[in-house]
């Protein structure tokens, strides 16, 4: 997998959200804004995030 930014308000990786999801668990972009505070400046990335939990939730 490629390491990109997701997050470019808050600097997070797409590594570091995926590894989040997998070691907690989380189910919701709520849960992946208070564990890693991506999503959590403009919000634009919030539809990558979505994209990211479904790819790993499945």
């Amino acid at each position: 997998m490629e390491d990109i930014e997701i997050c470019h308000c808050m600097g997070i990786m797409k590594s570091e959200i995926v590894k989040a999801i997998k070691d907690k668990g989380l189910k919701t972009v709520e849960e992946v804004q208070d564990e890693t505070t991506a999503g959590t400046g403009c919000g634009g990335c919030i539809p990558d995030i979505e994209d990211i939990l479904k790819e790993i939730n499945k």
